[in-house]
């Protein structure tokens, strides 16, 4: 096997997804399609790992599959504005999700201090 090149258990393994997660990703082609030994055994470049990462990521602050999807194809100049688009909002929704947190913590912290002195 060439240098790089990881089997899907060992990408499985370095991205913290299973087996079957990354089939899925594969077939809603957000991994390229992987390769086959004559086995018949998945080969993947080792830049999947970052890949999947991303993908996980990218659901974890709340983009759906087929935003992630759009993020990840290439595409020409409409295809990059309307992931610019895309990000944007996005990016505009953590700023006011950071923001509320923020506020929050701060209202915890004074009810802490008021705590303290009780």
């Amino acid at each position: 096997m060439e240098s790089g090149n990881l089997k899907i258990g060992e990408v499985a393994t370095l991205s913290g997804v299973s087996l079957d997660m990354l089939r899925y990703y594969e077939r809603r082609q957000l991994l390229p399609r992987a390769r086959r030994t004559q086995g018949g055994f998945r080969i993947f470049p080792a830049v999947t790992i970052e890949r999947v990462r991303f993908i996980k990521q990218a659901q974890e602050l709340g983009f759906s599959l087929d935003e992630i999807g759009g993020l990840l194809a290439t595409g020409g100049a409409k295809e990059c504005r309307r992931v610019r688009d895309l990000l944007r909002a996005r990016l505009t929704e953590l700023d006011k999700r950071l923001k509320a947190m923020r506020d929050f913590r701060e209202k915890l912290a004074t009810h802490l201090t008021h705590a303290k002195t009780s």
